[in-house]
């Protein structure tokens, strides 16, 4: 997987497998649906991978107040310094899918006495398959 080459990790068969979970999806997934494509695993190794591609800047967190967390394959800026998006995570009321959506133009927060280094905006509503 070119990826974790680009991103100077070594490529283990576990961590192939987890990478290709997340190519199937165009969604953010639940750590529950990343474990049910998995045959048979060590839970520890998961959660190290799954932090490992976090930090490397291969996935992100979204985390919505009350739901399990969820990840996203990142866009291709990302790197171990910092997590850079350009998008809303738009939540669907009723199928419970949970997208990032890309957006033109990122609003600029200016908070005063405060630096803002990360912004992230989170939406919930019915996303377009289900409002057809």
């Amino acid at each position: 997987m070119k990826i974790l080459k680009e991103k100077k990790i070594s490529e283990t068969p576990f961590r192939k497998k987890v990478l290709s979970i997340f190519t199937k999806y165009s969604n953010a997934i639940p750590l529950s649906i990343i474990e049910k494509n998995l045959k048979s695993y060590n839970r520890i190794t998961l959660y190290r991978t799954i932090k490992l591609f976090v930090t490397k800047g291969i996935i992100h967190e979204i985390t919505i107040s009350g739901e399990e967390s969820n990840y996203a394959i990142c866009q291709e800026r990302c790197n171990t310094a910092k997590h850079e998006h350009q998008h809303i995570h738009f939540k669907c009321k009723e199928c419970e899918i949970i997208y990032c959506v890309e957006i033109e133009k990122f609003p600029n927060i200016v908070l005063p006495k405060y630096k803002v280094e990360q912004l992230e905006i989170q939406a919930i509503g019915v996303c377009e398959k289900c409002n057809n």
